[in-house]
């Protein structure tokens, strides 16, 4: 399970690495701000819960996209797995840039695509036909129903949280630049009434797996991505992941890499904490804690195994700045802006020309 975080650094012109990135804040009126990446990649360990374990949160170099990362660390981790897993990613991940590059690594892939995307299908076999075979057949653009076609599968479920939710399946279809990898594409759409905007839009799904998923079972699967948001929230929040200002990417970094080992110790201690909930709190079974509950709780495990560090002593006071040592100010660093070079049309229709 992928996730791209973002750690704001607006006010720091002496860090170095700096990129425009995706934030609440808007910057020349677009929603950017101005700090670092960092790309994570976590496990869920229950069908039930906000439980998400990282396994990889490592900082996204500015000569780094975020696709070419979260393939560096899922090649990494399916190294160690006797089992093929079911990887599940963001729309930032739903291209053929990301097929392409993941393609080798022995892992299924349950992708999210937006909705303004455009698949397609397998072109038909003309035997009698001179030159190079088709690549591309039926164009499917996600927002026109009229190019859906038929499907090949379509459910309907009654679920006690959802309401009524409709599921469809088309199956053979690819990205315009990777062709050489079928998919299959799935709509999930809530119907009833009283639903908001929101909760009405329809989620596009691409699974890309050797293992054969009902329907049912690849939407449940999905839903359990959100358990990394939740993780995401619960260590900017709680274990304060952004609030250090630290002066380089190392620091940056060193910090960084403290929050999944706190989250796996808060995930081992869980079993043997004992809830203590604030008067306003309802009370949770030891079986379910959260791992905001566990956290609060913590004191007491921390209290009974105590600490095998000394207790500091008394250095004295500090001598203070050397009369007459020169101060030399912190160099600044440009902020690094990632773009793609596209030629543009008129300067290659005229070197056609030409």
């Amino acid at each position: 399970m992928g996730l791209l975080n973002r750690c704001s650094r607006t006010e720091a012109p002496t860090l170095k690495d700096r990129t425009y990135e995706h934030g609440a804040k808007v910057i020349s009126g677009k929603p950017v701000t101005l700090g670092h990446g960092y790309s994570t990649l976590a496990w869920i360990p229950e069908e039930q819960g906000s439980w998400a374990l990282p396994l990889c949160h490592e900082r996204i170099t500015s000569f780094e996209t975020p696709i070419t990362r979260a393939a560096f660390q899922l090649k990494q981790v399916c190294k160690h797995l006797e089992a093929r897993p079911i990887t599940l990613w963001d729309s930032e991940y739903g291209c053929a840039k990301f097929v392409n590059i993941i393609s080798d690594i022995k892992a299924d892939k349950l992708i999210r695509i937006r909705p303004n995307r455009c698949v397609w299908g397998q072109p038909k076999h003309e035997p009698n036909k001179m030159g190079r075979p088709k690549k591309h057949g039926h164009k499917m653009k996600l927002s026109e129903p009229t190019t859906w076609g038929v499907p090949i599968e379509s459910i309907k479920i009654n679920d006690p949280t959802w309401g009524t939710v409709e599921i469809q399946r088309w199956s053979q279809f690819h990205f315009y630049h990777s062709a050489d990898h079928p998919m299959e594409i799935i709509l999930i759409q809530r119907k009833g009434k009283g639903l908001s905007k929101k909760a009405a839009k329809p989620m596009w799904l691409a699974w890309i797996g050797e293992e054969e998923l009902s329907l049912e079972e690849l939407w449940k699967h999905y839903l359990r991505r959100f358990g990394i948001e939740h993780w995401n929230r619960f260590v900017k929040q709680r274990l304060h992941w952004t609030l250090p200002k630290l002066g380089t990417t190392d620091k940056g970094q060193r910090w960084s890499d403290l929050m999944p080992i706190l989250t796996w110790q808060l995930w081992l201690a869980r079993e043997i904490i004992e809830d203590n909930p604030l008067p306003w709190q309802k009370p949770q079974s030891s079986e379910k804690l959260t791992p905001g509950r566990v956290a609060q709780s913590f004191s007491g495990v921390l209290a009974t195994i105590g600490t095998p560090t000394k207790s500091p002593k008394p250095r004295g006071k500090s001598p203070g700045w050397i009369p007459g040592k020169k101060r030399n100010k912190k160099p600044r660093y440009p902020i690094v802006k990632k773009t793609v070079t596209r030629q543009k049309k008129e300067k290659k229709e005229k070197k056609e020309a030409a």
